[in-house]
């Protein structure tokens, strides 16, 4: 069965919770008896805005002005890099093999990745870039880190500890921008160019799906998750 979820005016509270960084129930990891998945994909059909980027320093590193969009949309209305997640979910999967610390690099005055999905820990915070960054994260209007990388090749380690949007820009370098979402369980997903995500595993029952976007902001909506079989959604985004 199809799905079509549209923005919501009054997110639940628990959403909204997730966002600022309120501390979550601790996941219980283990075994999964026929789990669900869920396969959707996360469009926009409206006009995508732009903004105007002047930098007003550092432009052999930097670049000259440009116009970007402020969200990746696909010929098929697809949204690139919007986040899907389950919220309040009490015990499933394991999480995937922990790899390599997190990173968020300062490249040519951009942060990559742009958006990214992390499981509440460690980050480590990198200058690929000749000149200084200030990279500064944020729960909400609460800073989270705030560090000066003067020089190419620094890395400095940090943690993100909590659950929540943690907003992160560079005090040297206005327009840069980008997100980390830290969550509490492994069901999430980034999609890719074609808007698509698929979430394996998934106990069978009723949850709370988020989907999020820089432009758009969060969207939620009650998901069931039959056992062996797949849940088919399609995610409207809307501007606020």
């Amino acid at each position: 069965m199809k799905k079509l979820l549209t923005l919501t005016t009054g997110l639940v509270a628990i959403v909204l919770a997730g966002m600022i960084g309120v501390p979550a129930q601790a996941y219980e990891a283990g075994p999964v008896t026929g789990g669900g998945t869920i396969v959707g994909k996360v469009v926009f059909n409206d006009v995508v805005p732009t903004r105007k980027i002047i930098p007003n320093k550092d432009v052999e590193v930097c670049g000259g002005p440009r116009e970007e969009p402020l969200i990746e949309v696909g010929t098929d209305k697809g949204v690139q890099n919007a986040v899907v997640y389950l919220v309040e979910v009490a015990k499933g999967k394991a999480w995937p093999a922990q790899g390599k610390t997190p990173e968020l690099t300062n490249h040519k005055c951009r942060f990559e990745p742009e958006v990214q999905v992390i499981r509440a820990g460690p980050l480590d915070v990198v200058n690929d870039d000749p000149m200084l960054h200030n990279t500064h994260g944020y729960y909400g209007k609460r800073t989270a880190f705030n560090m000066a990388l003067p020089n190419q090749g620094q890395r400095i380690p940090t943690e993100l500890t909590r659950p929540g949007t943690v907003r992160i820009d560079c005090d040297a370098h206005g327009w840069m921008e980008g997100w980390i979402y830290v969550v509490d369980n492994p069901y999430y997903a980034i999609t890719g160019a074609d808007g698509k995500f698929t979430i394996t595993d998934v106990p069978p029952g009723t949850y709370n799906l988020v989907a999020i976007q820089s432009l758009t902001g969060p969207l939620q909506q009650s998901v069931t998750v039959a056992a062996g079989k797949p849940t088919n959604l399609t995610v409207e985004l809307k501007k606020q």
